[in-house]
């Protein structure tokens, strides 16, 4: 469904991914992990379109989309959570969410996905008024999730989601994530400093050090690999 081959991305003089090759099939959870610094966050902005790419391709669901903008990406059904949630702080619960679907037409439909949305994050609908900036970082999370789904997405991209939040509502995000995954078979790409949380809920996973991959495997075997588990997972 996503197919990253020999990205390139630059800021300044300084190039963050040296050429990384990758590949995201369809209903699986993926995962990349690796240290601060080492290309996660600007790997998510190059494929959503919000940081250009200096050479490389990035085909999604067989579409080139490498040098398209970010607004005409998510028509195509790929979202983006970025790191640090980044919430509308003034705006309410359902004012944020309201924005997510901001490309949905169809009034019945918007409807269906805040029902969803509500069904996997309860507590989004117990504060649906509140103003968003005066929420805790899991809930914020949760919200930063939910308005992407109401974006109906295929693809969803998530960066840092236990960032910053209680070990308790971590567990219960990822918990969601898994199910978001099997209930609407949506395709996630999960880059994730919590090797160890991210690796057990995806099928495969990518290392990435200093801007390139240096190992590709299935996550059972990145959870066994002497060399992740001394570098990512604390021995």
């Amino acid at each position: 469904m996503l197919e990253v081959v020999d990205l390139k991305v630059g800021y300044g003089a300084i190039e963050a991914l040296h050429g990384i090759s990758f590949s995201v099939k369809q209903g699986e959870i993926v995962t990349l992990i690796g240290a601060n610094g080492a290309g996660k966050s600007t790997t998510l902005r190059a494929v959503s379109g919000l940081v250009r790419a200096r050479s490389g391709q990035v085909t999604f669901d067989g579409r080139a989309i490498t040098s398209m903008p970010a607004h005409e990406i998510v028509k195509l059904g790929l979202a983006h959570v970025p790191e640090g949630r980044m919430v509308f702080a003034n705006l309410t619960v359902m004012e944020n969410l309201r924005m997510g679907a901001y490309l949905q037409k169809d009034k019945a439909a918007i409807a269906r996905e805040l029902e969803y949305v509500f069904s996997v994050f309860p507590r989004l609908k117990e504060r649906e008024k509140q103003i968003s900036g005066t929420l805790s970082g899991g809930e914020q999370q949760m919200l930063a999730i939910g308005r992407a789904l109401m974006s109906k997405p295929r693809f969803l991209m998530l960066d840092e989601p236990s960032l910053g939040i209680a070990p308790l509502l971590v567990k219960s995000i990822f918990e969601q994530i898994v199910k978001i995954n099997r209930d609407q078979g949506l395709t996630i790409l999960l880059v994730e400093q919590n090797a160890n949380l991210a690796l057990r809920v995806s099928s495969r996973g990518y290392v990435l050090e200093t801007g390139k991959i240096t190992l590709a495997d299935a996550s059972q075997a990145l959870l066994a690999n002497p060399k992740v588990r001394s570098a990512y997972l604390g021995g």
